[in-house]
């Protein structure tokens, strides 16, 4: 599979070992970078490159990696077709690609060391999306919602 990688500057931490672990199980990484913990990077422009390749092909699914995960989880999400989420817990990060055709993991560096986020990634690319009516139906329903408007 083709997975896109991406770590901002307090990601990078993470960076060896999670594309020493795609290596190990076969899949082609598209890197986004970066390889450096400086100079300083927008994680809301990682983000946009994460999307971009999952749109445009290059990639089926990303690993997305900043300090906390929250902010790639958050940036990320807003680019339609893009559904990602941050998990520390294999349970999440199988799950939410079951149930919720999750394809873009995104990883706290400083909440998860390398080998959980080793596990993390294996859970996550060894999940298949489960193709049931209940969770197409809800997919259907966040489609409608990022066409929307909506005023608070």
């Amino acid at each position: 599979m083709k997975v896109a990688v991406a770590f901002d500057h307090r990601g990078v931490k993470l960076r060896e070992r999670i594309l020493a672990e795609l290596a190990a199980l076969g899949h082609e990484p598209h890197d986004l970078g970066t390889d450096r913990p400086e100079p300083r990077i927008d994680y809301p422009d990682k983000a946009r490159e994460v999307g971009e390749a999952i749109r445009g092909g290059d990639a089926e699914r990303a690993v997305f990696v900043c300090g906390s995960g929250v902010g790639a989880s958050v940036a990320a999400s807003k680019i339609a077709g893009i559904r990602a989420a941050v998990c520390h817990d294999t349970y999440s990060a199988h799950q939410g690609v079951e149930h919720d055709d999750m394809n873009v993991l995104c990883i706290g560096s400083e909440v998860v060391g390398p080998e959980l986020a080793a596990e993390l990634v294996r859970a996550f690319l060894g999940a298949r999306f489960d193709g049931g009516e209940r969770y197409v139906r809800r997919l259907e329903k966040i489609e409608e919602m990022e066409g929307e408007k909506i005023d608070v």
